[in-house]
Parts: C-alpha cells; sequence; structure tokens
C-alpha cells in the first residue's frame, strides 16, 4: 500500500516540530503558536537581535490560516566597500550632518549603522477540490527608509494518488526606497552630496515551478525552479567605491552604481529522510544564477537525532560559494575612465561562506516544544587580489566576516 505525500510529509513535520500535532473540528482546533528570538553577531560589526512570532490554525476541511509577524533591530558597524588607508580617512555619515573617522590600516566601517524593521505576512490555504489547493498571502514590511509590499499565490496539485504534487507559484513585491539625505547619484563624489529627493522605486516579480515526490513511506524529495525579474533602484545608497592614485592611497569616494534590472534563476532539491528510530536526515543544494554575474552554490545538511523523554540533537552544516559580479570592483584608479557601473560591496564579490552548529531541544507531550540552536558563521574571500598595488598590497581588502548566531524557539498550542 502506498502512504501519500501529504501523510509522510505530515510524518516528517511532526517529528521535526515544525507541525505539533492535529485537531478533529475547526471550532475546537486550537492555534498553532510558534516563537522565537534569534541574536546575530558579527565580530566589530553588525549586532541584531530579531524576534519573531506565526500562529498557525486549522479551519478544518483542509483549510487553514497563519499569521507572522517579525521585528528587526540592527546597530553596529557595516563595511561602507572603501579601501583602508596609511592615512587617517574622513567620511560623511548619510545625512551629511556630520563625519567619522576610520583610523590608518583599518577597514572602513560606518559605525553609525542602525535600523529597525517590522514585518507582518498573512496566508490563507483552501481546498479547491480534491486534488487541488491554493494559498494566497501578503506581507508588509517597513524600516526607517524602506517600505515593501508584496503578495503571493500558490497552486498545489495532487496526482498519483497524492504522491506527487505539482506547485506553481508567483509572488509580487512593490518596495519603496528612501534614502537618508536622498539617493545618491552613480559614482558621484561623497563630499559633493549630489543627492536626489523623493523616493526610488523597485518592483520585483518572482515565480515557482516545483514537484515533491515521495519515495516511498519514509522519504521523500523536493525540486524548485525559481525565476525573478527585479526592476528599478538596485543600488545601495550607503556604499563607496574607492578611487586610487598610482601609490594605492585612495583620494576620493565615490557612490556605488548598480544596474537598474536584475533577472535570477535558481534550481533547488531537497531529499528527506525518516529512519525507523524516527531520527531524520535532510540535504539539500541550491544552485543560483543572474544576468549581473553572480553564480551561487549552497549545500545544506542536517541529521536529527531523537533521544530519550523526548530530547533531540540536530547537528546542522551549511556550505555556501559564489562568483564576483561582473561590476564588483575592489577599487577604481584615477588614471581610467569611469565605468557605468561599479561596487565594492563586498557581499557582490567573490566568496565562500560556512555555517555550521546544533540544535538542542525537546517536544513534551506533542504540545510543546523547545529548541535552542547555537552556530557559528565565516565568510572569507580574496583579501590580496593580484590588482593590488603599492599600499594596497599591505591591506586586506576582503576581511572575514565572522557571526555568532543564537537562536531560542519555543511552540506551544492556544
Amino acid at each position: 500500500m502506498q502512504l501519500s505525500k501529504k501523510k509522510v510529509a505530515g510524518l516528517l513535520s511532526a517529528a521535526t516540530c515544525s507541525l505539533l500535532g492535529s485537531a478533529a473540528q475547526a471550532d475546537e482546533n486550537p492555534w498553532d503558536v510558534d516563537s522565537a528570538i534569534l541574536y546575530y553577531s558579527e565580530t566589530d560589526r553588525v549586532m541584531a537581535i530579531e524576534p519573531v512570532i506565526s500562529a498557525t490554525k486549522d479551519l478544518g476541511d483542509d483549510a487553514s490560516v497563519s499569521m507572522k509577524l517579525v521585528l528587526d533591530s540592527l546597530t553596529g558597524a557595516s563595511a561602507s566597500g572603501a579601501v583602508p588607508s596609511t592615512m587617517v580617512q574622513t567620511f560623511t555619515t548619510p545625512s551629511g550632518n556630520s563625519s567619522y573617522q576610520v583610523n590608518p590600516n583599518e577597514t572602513p566601517l560606518d559605525d553609525t549603522f542602525l535600523d529597525t524593521r517590522l514585518s507582518y505576512s498573512m496566508n490563507w490555504e483552501t481546498p479547491i477540490d480534491r486534488n487541488n489547493r491554493r494559498n494566497l498571502g501578503f506581507n508588509v514590511s517597513k524600516e526607517y527608509d524602506f517600505f515593501s509590499l508584496s503578495g503571493n499565490a500558490l497552486w498545489d496539485h495532487d496526482s498519483n494518488q497524492k504522491n506527487t504534487t505539482y506547485s506553481y507559484g508567483i509572488n509580487v513585491e512593490l518596495d519603496a526606497i528612501d534614502p537618508v539625505g536622498g539617493a545618491p547619484r552613480p559614482l558621484t563624489a561623497m563630499l559633493a552630496q549630489d543627492k536626489t529627493s523623493g523616493t526610488e522605486s523597485r518592483d520585483i516579480v518572482d515565480l515557482l515551478f516545483g514537484v515533491t515526490q515521495v519515495i516511498n513511506r519514509s522519504s521523500l524529495f523536493q525540486v524548485n525552479l525559481s525565476l525573478s525579474e527585479a526592476s528599478g533602484y538596485m543600488t545601495d545608497p550607503y556604499k563607496f567605491v574607492s578611487v586610487v592614485d598610482v601609490t594605492g592611497e585612495p583620494t576620493s569616494q565615490l557612490f556605488e552604481s548598480r544596474p537598474d534590472s536584475r533577472s535570477r534563476q535558481s534550481l533547488f532539491g531537497k531529499y528527506k529522510k525518516m529512519f525507523s528510530n524516527k531520527d531524520i536526515f535532510t540535504i539539500s543544494y541550491r544552485y543560483m544564477t543572474d544576468d549581473w554575474g553572480i553564480d551561487s552554490n549552497t549545500f545544506d545538511f542536517s541529521y536529527r537525532f531523537n533521544m530519550k523523554e523526548g530530547y533531540f540533537i540536530e547537528p546542522h552544516l551549511r556550505l555556501y560559494d559564489q562568483s564576483a559580479a561582473d561590476f564588483y570592483r575592489y577599487f577604481l584608479t584615477d588614471s581610467e575612465p569611469l565605468p557605468q557601473y561599479a561596487s565594492a560591496d563586498y557581499r557582490l564579490g567573490e566568496m565562500e561562506a560556512t555555517t555550521v552548529g546544533v540544535k538542542f531541544g525537546r517536544e513534551i507531550a506533542e504540545q510543546h516544544v523547545w529548541s535552542a540552536r547555537l552556530e557559528q558563521y565565516v565568510q572569507n574571500g580574496d583579501g590580496s587580489p593580484d590588482v593590488a598595488f603599492g599600499q594596497l598590497t599591505q591591506q586586506d581588502l576582503y576581511p572575514d566576516v565572522d557571526a555568532l548566531i543564537l537562536q531560542f524557539n519555543y511552540s506551544f498550542k492556544w
């Protein structure tokens, strides 16, 4: 006898504490509530605290409603993209009303970085008929200088005695960016403060095509193809590109410039297996490519060991690598004409990153689950590229990013 995809997914989800049991009638069903608080801290850089609460209610007849509220608080220092110098460097803040200094031979960091984000999302899933379901939702997000509104729709079609599910989704996002001090004109000097007034905009459309296949009673495989088209204001208004002279010393700082569109395609696959002792092994891979020249690979592994009295421990490993964007530059020289696009944002450079950690928790009577996750994130690139010359050969042009991640989760029925 074959086991349907829905039953396998439910079994695996219950074992991983994603879903907590089920009730019979909609008016008797409690809310499944998941709460979490995340602490993220980069060494000498950004620190973030993120409380999250989400709730899902079974409405009966395979219908459900879910809501999620996220609050982000970020402080610390953010890399500006400028290169280090043997001399003291002075930078103006985004508002243009003050300045800060960077000591010789130190990576320029903007220590005035501060932001808070509030995000709310809601989804409603209902059956259309015996083999088809739809999920409709929206998300609204607000930061000090950013507002985003998006809507999404997902259709699931079951076939092969519900062992195969085909998914089709679309998400449309409308962003409004209102940079502090105005949006700088591309590749203009920092001190010139040549900025535009008013709000910039960006539109993003994402498409999803997926298949989930039950392999046997205890395992399933999922594959998704995602397509994304973005247009509008894509530049980071707070990042610089240094212009250096023949000695490698910076002579000016220019605001970066990025294309006003981006096309991305990604292929994602995941395999999940539950063993007879209810241990769970999960492995996934994602390949992404875009028309900016960035190609990336992401491998993710986890294994959940179930122990006595509801305790579990889950080691986790994530490996990531990417190529640099076509317009990524460590710096510009004063002897060359300005390119159309240039960015020294390390997030667009060639790099590798590793996340390793472990989650430990306990499920209590299928009503309450708590867990704690501790991970370390390390990102590195080429800090001594062949293009470096003069004093730049003595500098670290791509410093490592080392971060600590701590998260506590508590799930319960209410």
